[in-house]
């Protein structure tokens, strides 16, 4: 999947891309068998070449609901690649097989809300009772700088689990004449953010979340795609938000689309392909 022009790399992430089409049945079944077997196999090549890529991944999924029939979910470094990735996967299957339904492109990124080493220090003074010139100070300050690198790089860098559910939605930041997140001063959407993540630590083990960034890119500001092995975990976590202030006043929701991962094989026999 080499091409002339030069990569379009972002200085810090990897462009995310969610893909969701309907099976158009009716121009499927004008394929012959042989044309029909010879377009999965193009599909299942593509998908195993994507695969291949250097710090690519994709997913494939089959959708929940009429809303769509198959899904895709593709991180990548370069903008090109994932044009082209995008084009080829629409017509593996043949023209006007698959029609797209709803697309959503962002980038991974870090959360500007983390904490900083400023702040665990004076928890670890105030909470902690430990002084700066111990040992155990140093070691605490240490494990804090490990965790936050590791934190920092699956966020910016992550590797997509292989867990079954996988929910998506777009979010943004009410922007209203009476609530406008971006008119708070840093200190206050710190602090809300900090009650809105220790929602989300509640759910670790059974949740797995994805949170990119997609102001200027697509149509709302941020991608949630949310990992689980049940669906209850997914709407538990999404309830209880509901009550978090940061989504209680402040947040918009676009729709969910909740797939299911599949291997090729199984996935072709759930689409009655």
């Amino acid at each position: 999947m080499t091409e002339n022009e030069s990569a379009l790399v972002p200085e810090q992430g990897w462009h995310c891309l969610h893909l969701y089409y309907r099976v158009e049945q009716g121009q499927w079944q004008l394929l012959s068998a042989d044309e029909q077997r010879a377009a999965k196999v193009v599909l299942s090549s593509l998908v195993q070449e994507i695969r291949a890529l250097e710090s690519t991944q994709l997913l494939t999924l089959s959708m929940v609901t009429p809303k769509a029939d198959l899904g895709f979910m593709l991180i990548t470094p370069d903008l090109h690649a994932a044009n082209r990735i995008e084009k080829k996967l629409s017509l593996a299957l043949g023209a006007d097989v698959l029609v797209p339904v709803y697309s959503y492109l962002s980038l991974t990124e870090e959360s500007e809300y983390a904490a900083t080493e400023e702040e665990h220090a004076r928890t670890l003074e105030t909470e902690e009772k430990l002084k700066p010139d111990t040992p155990e100070f140093a070691q605490a300050m240490t494990a804090f700088r490990e965790r936050m690198a590791k934190y920092r790089h699956e966020r910016v860098y992550p590797t997509l689990p292989d867990w079954p559910v996988v929910c998506f939605y777009n979010m943004s930041k009410r922007r209203g004449e009476d609530r406008n997140w971006y008119t708070l001063p840093y200190a206050d959407r710190r602090r809300l953010m900090g009650g809105h993540a220790k929602v989300g630590r509640e759910y670790a083990g059974k949740i797995k979340q994805l949170i990119t960034g997609s102001s200027g890119l697509d149509d709302a500001e941020w991608g949630v795609t949310l990992f689980a092995r049940d669906t209850f975990q997914i709407k538990a976590i999404v309830y209880q938000m509901r009550f978090d202030e940061v989504s209680a006043v402040y947040g918009d929701f676009g729709e969910f689309y909740i797939g299911l991962q599949l291997p090729l094989d199984e996935l072709f026999r759930r689409l009655q392909l």
